[in-house]
C-alpha cells in the first residue's frame, strides 16, 4: 500500500526535470492528469499496479488516483491537469496512450508556455485534446496480483528478469504446480505465463533503456537469447526500435 498520502486538489501543469532515481511521492488530485517524459522514462506505481512509459507513451491517470511517480534516466517530465470535466477517452482507470509526434510537440510546447487563458494557449489546449481524442490505449500494464502464489512469483520474476526457469521449475521453488499457477494467473490477471514475464521483462527493459544501457546488455539481463529477439519484441510492443528515441 502506498502511505503518507498528500491531497494536490488541483492537477498541475508544467515541465520538470528528475535525475534517474528521483521521486514524487504518493499524492492524489481532484482531477485527471497527463504524465509525459520526453527524456528517460516515467514510472507511475498505484495499488494496482504499475506503468512505465518511454517518449512514445504517455500516462492517464485519472482523478482521485492515489500514485507516483519514479525517474529512470535524466527525466524531462511534462504534466497535464485536465478538469474531471474534460476525459477525451472516457478512461477511469490508468492507462498507457500512444504518443504521436504531433502530440507530442502539443504536449511539449503546452507545458512549457505560461499558464493563462490567452487564445494562442486556449487553441493549442483544443488541438492537444483533439488528439489525446484518437490516441489509442497500450497493453502496458503490469498489474499487482492478489493471489499469494503469483505475488512470490511475481517477486522472483521482477528480482531477475532473466529467470529462464519454466513454470514447473519455478513452481516447485513456491509450493504450486504449473498447472495451479497457470490457472491463477489467467483468473488474476487474464494473462498466459509467458505473456506476463514478457511484460515484466519489457517494464525492465524500458528501465535499463532510460540509463543508457546498451541493448545488447539490456537484451541479456532481461533474459532474450539474442539481440535480435529481444529488438523484434521490443519492435512490436512499442512500435520502434529499442535503440530509437526522440530528442528531448
Amino acid at each position: 500500500m502506498l502511505q503518507k498520502i498528500r491531497h494536490t486538489p488541483v492537477a498541475p501543469t508544467r515541465t520538470q526535470r528528475l535525475a534517474s532515481g528521483g521521486e514524487i511521492d504518493a499524492h492524489r488530485h481532484d482531477d485527471h492528469q497527463i504524465a509525459y517524459a520526453s527524456r528517460g522514462a516515467i514510472a507511475v506505481t498505484t495499488d494496482a499496479g504499475s506503468w512505465v512509459a518511454p517518449a512514445t507513451r504517455a500516462i492517464w491517470i485519472p482523478a482521485g488516483t492515489v500514485h507516483q511517480h519514479q525517474a529512470h534516466g535524466e527525466l524531462v517530465l511534462h504534466l497535464v491537469g485536465l478538469p474531471v470535466t474534460e476525459n477525451p477517452l472516457g478512461l477511469d482507470k490508468p492507462a498507457v496512450l500512444a504518443v504521436s509526434p504531433l502530440l507530442r510537440e502539443l504536449i511539449v510546447a503546452y507545458t512549457r508556455a505560461p499558464e493563462d487563458d490567452s487564445p494562442p494557449r486556449l487553441r493549442l489546449r483544443a488541438v492537444m485534446l483533439d488528439q489525446l481524442t484518437v490516441s489509442p490505449e497500450q497493453p502496458l500494464h503490469l498489474p499487482v496480483p492478489t493471489s499469494p502464489l503469483l505475488r512470490e512469483l511475481h517477486d522472483i520474476l521482477r528480482a531477475d528478469p532473466a529467470d529462464n526457469r519454466s513454470l514447473d521449475e519455478l513452481g516447485r521453488q513456491i509450493g504450486a504446480s504449473a498447472r495451479t499457477l497457470s490457472r491463477r494467473l489467467r483468473a488474476d490477471l487474464g494473462l498466459t505465463y509467458p505473456q506476463w514475464r514478457t511484460q515484466i521483462r519489457l517494464h525492465h527493459a524500458l528501465i535499463l533503456l532510460a540509463d543508457d544501457t546498451p541493448v545488447t546488455t539490456v537484451a541479456h539481463r532481461c533474459g532474450w537469447s539474442s539481440a535480435s529477439t529481444f529488438i523484434d519484441v521490443f519492435r512490436r510492443a512499442f512500435g520502434h526500435t529499442p535503440g530509437s528515441r526522440p530528442a528531448a
